[in-house]
């Protein structure tokens, strides 16, 4: 077992200085070419949310595609892309955020999320938590309620989960 307590690490990829000098990117490609580690992994974040009624999993651009989709299915949900600005083809609602090494924006089509749908976030890394609480803007600006988030690794350094107002959040492993 991982140094941490939990397996999913021995999967994933410390890369020292990118994307700048003095961050430590944790790569999680690894994990993803590994059937049965990505399948454990979904496994694990669709039980940590088995007590909560889901309408829709969210997934941010580009990673938490990938581990979303799969837990929406599970959890016989429906998806939602959140993408960076510029790439959605239709009416969107927009939310500007600070990130460890800089600022992006995140868009969602307007008719994404209906008023009182239960939205789970799902992402690949919570860090600073301004992606994830940009997430969260973007979902109730749109009438939706965030049930949770849940994340394959957690950042503790960083401060993601104090951002998060309260809300419940889950993540397979700690750094």
């Amino acid at each position: 077992m991982a140094p941490n307590g939990h397996w999913i690490t021995e999967l994933v990829r410390d890369i020292p200085d990118y994307p700048t000098p003095g961050v430590i990117f944790r790569d999680i490609t690894p994990l993803l070419g590994d059937a049965e580690g990505f399948s454990k992994a979904i496994t694990e974040l669709v039980e940590r949310f088995a007590d909560v009624q889901v309408d829709r999993v969210l997934g941010m651009e580009a990673r938490g595609f990938i581990i979303a989709a799969p837990v929406a299915y599970r959890l016989g949900a429906g998806f939602i892309p959140v993408r960076k600005a510029g790439k959605l083809p239709w009416a969107v609602v927009r939310e500007e955020y600070q990130l460890e090494y800089g600022r992006d924006k995140l868009e969602v089509h307007r008719d994404a999320i209906h008023p009182g749908e239960r939205i789970l976030v799902i992402d690949d890394v919570l860090a600073t938590g301004g992606t994830a609480a940009a997430t969260c803007k973007l979902v109730e600006a749109l009438g939706g309620v965030v049930v949770g988030l849940g994340f394959l690794l957690e950042l503790d350094d960083l401060g993601g989960r104090q951002r998060m107002q309260g809300r419940r959040v889950e993540s397979l492993a700690h750094y």
